[in-house]
């Protein structure tokens, strides 16, 4: 399995801890080789001028990709956190060095550029966003997923910076927030769940009881936080009428906000909730690819001009003619009038909330920000590889399981769909997690031995190897599958009916919006 290969994998060079670090990756793509080393290339270049940002043709510099990959590899502990056997193993073997394995793929990236003859017209040549999705490509093509990821979320982080959307201290850098994992991390040690093989005993023994109440406690102390937070806005000279429940997909968004709102009417708070998903356009509107999938996951799925109006407009105290919206018909019926009545705080659930262009011309003094991501830090196996599962994993799985139950699409096709998501959170959620006032742990020591009896075993929904048949080519796919597989057999599950019993997963947990059994309204379960 990936897991025990990648282990034993480790032994062939040392490596730093694996909590990711926000590496200081390039602006673009970087200046100087780093460490002394000269990037040689060894494949055909013609290219020989770049446009900046400013339309500016600039001498092109290659080493400045080698140096961008590089940073994004240490940003996460190497390139060995991407080693997968069967699909990049054959490129560790020919390249024993980090040093080497970026310049591997910085020639695979100028191979990609070489291959436009536009780009080798010397008043055309590629720009630098042309570049930076070349060395994505490169980097996909070959499997080194969590690299990508990490030089995408840089890359869009320095956008929202330039555009003045973020300021240098809200900038996300590779989307893992150190500070907060280590503490993360430090509670489940306390806890003994730190690792996969902990978290296996404590289930096998029958000790996660006190695990699930610790940790459901840190999360109701972080609502607390949270409303104490919007009572002070509003008590003093802050004019605050809108609070915004963001974050990726299934973090438990809806159950936050549920629960968030329960806690602040009981202060008197009167609350209109705007339901964002009427503002999708039409199916018409929204191309299909390949295999006849839609990008739902991109902002611009959504009216977001028309969304920008009609908040301002309800700011404002007019009343506006919301859109209304058939998923099963896949457009907009109709509308319904709406109006913000002055004593009402505007409440929105919404994957983009901190996306700019949304709330353009309203002011951040009238928001409230809350961000959400399921960020339970755990080591595989019993921590002595030094390799974390990934958030994305836990939330993944979620989704696969909410998608089969109330959504009618196959946990197959939640995979294979997973790209989309995956692309729209890099771009305007995990890099704008810095504009949170405050931000809440979705993920739960729990939610794998709590997920696992619906994936594996009779009538499990995890695909079966046989389903990718038909899919050779989505390596995004089978990469996540293979990692998702693995991590599910790892972990000790709950019983079925441990999960189906009130007593032991409290009603109005998180993990109860995608198990089900959940004492909390699920609009989007409905």
């Amino acid at each position: 399995m990936l897991i025990r290969a990648a282990a034993a994998r480790q032994n062939l060079r040392s490596r730093k801890p694996l909590i990711p670090v926000i590496g200081l990756l390039v602006k673009g793509i970087v200046t100087q080789p780093a460490r002394g080393i000269v990037f040689d290339m060894a494949v055909q270049n013609l290219i020989v001028k770049i446009q900046r940002r400013n339309r500016a043709l600039v001498k092109f510099d290659p080493s400045r990709i080698w140096k961008a990959i590089s940073r994004a590899a240490e940003s996460i502990g190497g390139f060995h956190r991407d080693f997968l056997p069967g699909i990049n193993d054959q490129i560790f073997q020919a390249h024993p060095t980090d040093e080497s394995i970026a310049t591997f793929l910085a020639e695979a990236a100028i191979v990609c550029l070489n291959g436009d003859p536009h780009h080798l017209i010397s008043n055309f040549p590629p720009s630098i966003e042309t570049i930076q999705d070349e060395v994505l490509h490169a980097l996909r093509s070959y499997g080194f997923q969590n690299t990508a990821d990490a030089y995408e979320c840089y890359r869009w982080g320095r956008h929202w910076l330039r555009e003045g959307a973020i300021r240098p201290d809200q900038f996300a850098g590779n989307g893992f927030p150190q500070e907060r994992m280590e503490l993360i991390l430090a509670e489940n040690r306390q806890l003994g769940v730190a690792t996969v093989a902990g978290l296996n005993g404590a289930v096998l023994s029958g000790q996660m009881r006190p695990v699930m109440e610790a940790s459901l406690a840190a999360y109701e102390r972080s609502l607390a936080a949270a409303a104490e937070k919007i009572l002070t806005r509003l008590a003093g000279a802050d004019p605050l009428r809108m609070i915004w429940i963001s974050g990726p997909s299934s973090s438990g968004k809806t159950t936050t906000t549920v629960k968030l709102t329960q806690r602040l009417e009981k202060h008197g708070l009167k609350f209109l909730m705007l339901n964002l998903d009427d503002y999708f356009w039409s199916l018409v509107e929204h191309p299909t690819d390949w295999i006849n999938d839609r990008n739902f996951e991109t902002p611009e799925a959504l009216d977001f001009q028309l969304l920008n109006q009609h908040l301002r407009d309800l700011l404002d105290g007019r009343t506006i003619e919301k859109p209304v919206y058939s998923f099963k018909e896949g457009r907009r019926l109709g509308v319904k009038s709406v109006k913000l009545e002055r004593d009402q705080i505007l409440l929105l659930d919404c994957l983009h909330g901190f996306y700019p262009p949304i709330t353009e011309g309203i002011s951040a003094a009238a928001q409230f920000r809350l961000f959400i991501e399921t960020q339970n830090v755990l080591y595989e196996g019993d921590g002595s590889t030094q390799r974390l599962t990934h958030f994305t994993d836990v939330r993944l799985v979620r989704r696969m399981l909410r998608d089969a139950r109330h959504r009618n699409h196959s946990a197959l096709g939640t995979l294979l769909h997973w790209h989309y998501v995956r692309a729209g959170e890099l771009f305007s959620i995990l890099p704008l997690m810095g504009l949170a006032d405050h931000i809440v742990n979705g993920g739960f020591p729990f939610d794998l031995p709590a997920l696992k009896p619906f994936f594996l075993g009779e009538n499990g929904l995890l695909p079966k190897p046989q389903e990718f048949a038909n899919y050779a080519g989505f390596l995004d796919a089978r990469i996540r599958y293979e990692r998702v597989k693995a991590l599910l057999e790892s972990v000790a599950g709950f019983t079925r009916e441990q999960v189906a019993d009130a007593d032991f997963i409290p009603g109005d947990a998180v993990i109860r919006e995608f198990v089900g059994g959940s004492t909390i309204q699920i609009p989007h379960n409905e």
